[in-house]
């Protein structure tokens, strides 16, 4: 059950990411060098990877809302 519930708030987080990203008519490899900006080293791949799967940590997706200039989030 614990697995399940996860996996729901692992989907919600990368939609949430997703649709900050289509807002702001960004892909991933600009997420990439905008991210890179602001010091974070990723890969194009790895950013990728880790959206698809929605399994990142807050600080990344903070780091991911400042790149993007997001200052508010909805949650719902």
């Amino acid at each position: 059950m614990q697995e399940s519930s996860e996996k729901n708030w692992n989907r919600i987080a990368s939609s949430i990411l997703k649709a900050e990203l289509a807002r702001a008519d960004i892909g991933y490899e600009e997420l990439t060098k905008r991210l890179a900006m602001i010091g974070v080293d990723e890969t194009y791949k790895a950013v990728a990877a880790k959206i698809n799967r929605g399994s990142f940590t807050f600080a990344f997706f903070a780091q991911c809302m400042e790149a993007l200039g997001v200052n508010d989030i909805r949650l719902n």
